[in-house]
């Protein structure tokens, strides 16, 4: 009764002190069963190596246990000058974690209301394909679970830059102009019909007759227009009032740049070959920037409070204080493997253990081999990785900015950090 007691009066005392429902709740790992010294001791020493190993100048580690955060900690700068130290507050670009945590989030709902079939061929919503005979029985769940044999990537930059490494002005100016109002970095603006160019390209894009996994981003480039389309609302705005609000997410956006936010953004790459700069507060990914900076392959930044409070969000299968923002059938539908029998690990826009994960070696495994194959998340070409683990209930969050300085930086695949440092918090609490 003592306890039941105690436990009230605390939440009386965080609704006086002014903390809303969806604060993170803080721990330290011992209170929930977890070995503190152990954690501390194995973390440090990783993220110690990976920055004498410039696998990154900086990164943060975020873990939350039973909805519980039980540690975060910031590690290294934002650069290898080692002038600004990374902060808890700091912002990132998510890369492909945009995928789960901007445009997937609108398609759950959008099936749960049925406006949109898994089974029925994509091109019944996106009506370019149904022109395309290779494209025009493809579903949304072989899409999504990259299964449907389209090509991996474009580079759209081809289309932009010239052979002396000019950009050509007819789609790129220094200023804002009418048709030129999409940002792409400071002082660059992209031609509105570009746009228009890259979906006619998309759909134009050759499909491999031959369906096996083959991990492919380019329907993510025209996720937003569907959703719009669908919604008859503006993508951001759509995402804000359904998830980002009601979830507590404050700093999750696309274009941090004009949206006016203190914190610090950790910049990316020395870009040579378009920005001329060091790209800070933009978009890395070039064709997402070639999209204005708002596009469903990538362009969100966030914190990893903001992480933890949407990997949570699916990890308690799309509730949120209570209320179901997402059927729980739908997102138990969209985290499982979907086409095992042919060596596809993959769920509907979510990554997934290997189907063997659990029989191979640290070294080996994707991502530790003790994650439950009920497990799912992402990564980001930036540096960046969520996975959320509803059976452990364990939420991993990891932030870097590996391309720093160039995106040949490619020690923090080699030396498996990422892997390593899930796997402490499973060994933590065994």
């Amino acid at each position: 009764m003592k306890k039941i007691l105690f436990a009230f009066c605390s939440i009386c005392l965080l609704v006086q002190l002014g903390f809303a429902q969806n604060d993170l709740i803080h721990a330290l790992p011992s209170q929930l069963g977890m070995d503190r010294a152990f954690i501390k001791q194995k973390v440090d020493s990783i993220m110690q190596m990976g920055i004498d190993s410039l696998a990154f100048p900086g990164a943060q580690v975020l873990v939350a246990k039973n909805d519980t955060v039980i540690f975060h900690q910031a590690y290294g700068y934002h650069t290898y000058d080692q002038i600004q130290p990374v902060k808890l507050n700091d912002l990132y670009d998510l890369a492909s974690v945009t995928k789960i945590s901007g445009p997937l989030p609108a398609l759950m709902k959008l099936v749960d209301e049925g406006k949109l079939d898994l089974d029925k061929p994509f091109s019944t919503y996106w009506e370019p394909w149904q022109k395309r005979k290779d494209k025009r029985d493809l579903t949304l769940r072989e899409i999504l679970a990259h299964q449907a044999g389209l090509v991996p990537y474009i580079v759209f930059l081809q289309k932009v830059i010239k052979k002396n490494e000019m950009v050509k002005r007819r789609f790129v100016r220094d200023f804002p102009r009418d048709r030129f109002s999409g940002q792409v970095y400071d002082r660059l603006y992209i031609n509105d019909r570009f746009e228009r160019k890259m979906n006619r390209i998309i759909n134009r894009s050759d499909v491999s007759a031959d369906k096996k996994y083959l991990y492919s981003g380019l329907s993510f480039l025209i996720f937003p227009s569907l959703i719009e389309q669908l919604t008859g609302m503006d993508y951001e705005r759509y995402l804000e009032e359904n998830f980002y609000q009601p979830l507590g997410c404050e700093t999750l956006a696309y274009l941090p740049k004009v949206k006016g936010f203190t914190n610090a953004i950790v910049p990316t790459e020395i870009d040579s070959l378009f920005r001329k700069s060091v790209v800070k507060g933009w978009v890395h990914d070039e064709n997402a920037a070639l999209k204005g900076g708002v596009s469903g392959n990538a362009g969100l930044f966030g914190t990893a409070d903001d992480l933890a409070k949407l990997m949570l969000f699916y990890q308690n299968y799309g509730n949120v204080n209570g209320k179901q923002l997402i059927s729980e059938k739908t997102v138990r539908e969209f985290t499982r493997v979907q086409f095992p029998e042919n060596d596809n690990r993959r769920g509907l826009g979510f990554d997934k253990p290997l189907l063997d994960n659990a029989e191979l070696s640290l070294e080996n495994a994707y991502p530790s081999p003790l994650a439950s194959p009920e497990s799912f998340g992402h990564s980001g070409f930036t540096g960046t990785f969520v996975w959320a683990d509803p059976v452990h209930k364990l939420t991993f969050i990891f932030l870097s900015n590996r391309v720093y300085p160039t995106r040949d930086h490619r020690k923090l695949y080699s030396l498996r950090i990422r892997e390593a440092l899930q796997d402490v918090f499973y060994r933590a609490g065994r």
